[in-house]
């Protein structure tokens, strides 16, 4: 395989799981604490509902560099 075609099949193979990921969580409420942490910006109106999740990506965020953080470390 070229590289681009192995890139692509292993993008897919990734959102694939991250998709089963996502879903499992869902079913088992692993993720009731995503937006609903202080700072998170939650608006109902009338006829709009606005949700920010701001603090709760933040989080995320720490955790994904932290964890490929240690990925590089360990593949040196």
């Amino acid at each position: 395989m070229t590289d681009l075609a192995r890139w692509l099949f292993l993008s897919g193979v990734f959102l694939c799981l991250l998709a089963g990921i996502v879903f499992l969580a869902g079913k088992f409420s692993l993720l009731g604490w995503f937006g609903r942490l202080p700072g998170d910006i939650h608006y109902e109106g009338q006829s709009v509902q606005i949700f920010i999740p701001w603090v709760s990506m933040l989080v995320i965020s720490l955790v994904l560099s932290l964890l490929l953080q240690l990925i590089s470390l360990f593949r040196r």
